[in-house]
């Protein structure tokens, strides 16, 4: 084969792999937070880059340190020169700095801060960030999220770092039924360190109509698109919606909503008998087909066990 065939040939292959990899996956989940019930499904188990989702599980394992007492909420944490040399999204301290174990939490949580994710990976991991992601992989396992593998504690991009939709409704649901006592870090929308007040940018946070979302947590990169998971709570029910690959964060936050308010009224037609006549929510398709330009390829949603 001519030497500049051959050349051409692994360009074309090595830009599709590359193609394949970094084009972000369209897809949904939303479940039952008390039991895992899958509600609705679309595309759930394809892979894909999680963003920052990933800090859920850093997240997890921080309050895992604090039930088990390692850490405290006054403990502080070192910011190491690789921490501090962290790509944004970050909160900035300098190398040789300090932050409590708290406003560290809260920086993941409000600010979704790369450098915070990194110092609190090293400091819970023996001053090892290989070994704390070692134990994101074991807690993965733990948890089933049988197709995600995590490479670093941020999300920063990197296409070996996969997940599903599927994955990410069991971590949001973990940190929910595992540790609650510390869930409701969730719900801020700002938090303040030396002097200054950072805001956060989870729009979908906060009460609407009877529904009212307090976490999880968001995500972007150019390589998954915008990511979201949702925890909302109506009446005594709780539901978990994952949103993958958001064409823009507006969309995405429109298209969680409408999953939500879907799936409460999905749960709700089933312990309200209504008469045949009578047309309930899940037996609407305009809703869906308005917000179905978020997704090329999105199909009204319907309750089918799990299926995609």
């Amino acid at each position: 084969m001519p030497k500049r065939l051959f050349v051409a040939l692994a360009f074309l292959l090595c830009f599709n792999l590359s193609h394949a990899i970094y084009s972000p996956v369209n897809a949904a989940i939303v479940i039952n937070a008390k039991n895992g019930e899958i509600i609705y499904s679309y595309n759930a188990d394809q892979r894909t880059q999680p963003a920052s989702l990933v800090k859920m599980m850093t997240l997890l394992l921080t309050f895992k340190a604090l039930q088990q007492r390692k850490i405290y909420p006054t403990t502080m944490i070192r910011v190491s020169p690789h921490a501090a040399a962290q790509k944004p999204t970050v909160l900035g301290l300098k190398a040789g700095e300090y932050i409590s174990v708290r406003n560290a939490i809260l920086a993941l949580i409000v600010k979704s801060a790369n450098d915070i994710a990194t110092a609190l990976a090293e400091h819970l991991g023996g001053n090892s960030e290989k070994r704390f992601i070692d134990m994101m992989n074991k807690e993965a396992q733990r948890l089933g999220m049988s197709s995600t593998i995590f490479f670093n504690p941020s999300g920063w991009k990197d296409p070996r770092q996969l997940t599903t939709a599927r994955d990410m409704a069991k971590l949001a649901r973990a940190l929910l039924i595992e540790y609650p006592s510390y869930y409701h870090l969730f719900a801020h929308k700002k938090f303040c360190l030396n002097n200054k007040c950072i805001k956060g940018h989870y729009s979908l946070l906060g009460k609407k109509g009877d529904i009212i979302v307090d976490g999880i947590k968001t995500g972007f990169l150019n390589a998954s698109g915008f990511n979201l998971a949702a925890s909302a709570i109506k009446g005594k029910t709780r539901l978990i919606a994952v949103v993958l690959g958001g064409r823009t964060s507006r969309k995405r936050d429109a298209l969680a909503d409408l999953l939500l308010k879907k799936g409460f009224s999905k749960l709700i037609s089933r312990e309200i008998p209504r008469r045949p006549s009578q047309k309930t929510s899940s037996g609407s398709s305009s809703s869906v087909q308005a917000v179905s330009g978020v997704y090329n390829k999105l199909k009204e949603l319907s309750h089918n066990n799990g299926a995609n």
